[in-house]
């Protein structure tokens, strides 16, 4: 597929730094050298995770929020590579396929917002949502498990679609988020992922873990009560006014999704002092961030692993991609064993 730029030799070897008497997370990855078609690739090649990541922030200038999510992927990358090889990391199971770009369509968002660029922006994200979909529904038919980095919440809705293609069946997600992303179907943008999920027959059962009470609109919780396939609890019940526990809000969650095959979804919003689309002083800490991947990542249903909204600054981006490893780190060991 045209967007596809796939992860060479060359780019492992320039990002990873190798050390004496060390053995790094990027020596032991699987790479495909040359792409015939995404399926047959993959279909017998040795591996269970499919990392890719999308070079993208047109779904959140769609939405009027502050891009840079594009940026993710690749601080993610150079982190991620430089983990220690050890017992507790093993890569050798996790082909890093490369990343979907969108270099020239992202033009867009140096343009001021009118409601023209808006209405192209929304356009644009369509576009997306169709290479999302190719790719997390080929890596779900190959028997794999896709990782997906970068790139803002619009596409929530291809790995829906394709983890749902996939499966032949609507799918189900829990997502750590201080937005339910269920807006209107207004034009496709970081807001309405779920939404259009839901209404187009891909989405199942529901849950967002975390939502901001001062973010959510009268409206949204309104839909929320009238749909019974949608659970939520608040970062206030949980973390404010302690109401509800997390543990145990964990094991409600679960209980919600994990029957059938569930995606993952994080939302870098949602966690405290995280470079962002909508970054808040006010979130999950990294720690129960990491808990939350660990306790549904262990879920033998657990079909993909989603982070997006990230936005790294050359300043931030060490933090950031440091984040986004752990977390796919901790996913990998939840899984595995």
């Amino acid at each position: 597929m045209k967007n596809l730029v796939l992860f060479t030799s060359k780019d492992r070897d320039s990002l990873t730094k190798v050390r004496n008497r060390e053995s790094k997370f990027g020596e032991h990855i699987q790479l495909i050298p040359n792409l015939t078609t995404t399926y047959d690739d993959i279909v017998n090649l040795d591996v269970d995770y499919v990392l890719f990541g999308i070079k993208e922030d047109i779904g959140i200038y769609a939405n009027q929020g502050i891009t840079g999510a594009y940026n993710a992927w690749q601080a993610t990358i150079k982190i991620l590579l430089n983990t220690q090889y050890n017992l507790f990391n093993q890569p050798k199971k996790v082909l890093v396929l490369g990343h979907l770009d969108y270099s020239m369509e992202r033009k867009i968002v140096e343009e001021k917002a009118t409601k023209k660029n808006i209405t192209k922006a929304r356009r644009l994200v369509e576009a997306i949502d169709k290479d999302v979909t190719y790719m997390v529904a080929t890596i779900v038919k190959a028997g794999k498990i896709p990782i997906i980095i970068g790139g803002g919440h619009n596409n929530a809705y291809g790995n829906i679609k394709g983890l749902s293609l996939a499966k032949n069946d609507k799918a189900n997600v829990v997502n750590l988020d201080a937005h339910t992303d269920f807006r209107d179907k207004e034009g496709r943008h970081s807001g309405n992922g779920f939404s259009y999920a839901y209404n187009e027959g891909y989405l199942k059962n529901y849950f967002v873990f975390g939502l901001h009470e001062n973010y959510t609109s009268d409206k949204i919780f309104k839909t929320l009560t009238q749909l019974k396939c949608i659970k939520y609890n608040t970062y206030e019940a949980l973390e404010v006014r302690n109401d509800i526990e997390f543990l145990s809000e964990l094991e409600i969650a679960s209980q919600h999704v994990s029957n059938k095959p569930f995606g993952i979804e994080i939302d870098c919003d949602a966690i405290a002092d995280i470079p962002s689309s909508a970054m808040t002083p006010s979130g999950f800490s990294v720690k129960k961030t990491r808990q939350f991947v660990h306790y549904f990542g262990k879920h033998k249903n657990a079909s993909y692993l989603h982070i997006c909204e990230a936005a790294p600054t050359k300043k931030t981006a060490s933090k950031v991609g440091k984040l986004i490893s752990y977390l796919i780190t901790d996913f990998i060991r939840a899984h595995d064993h």
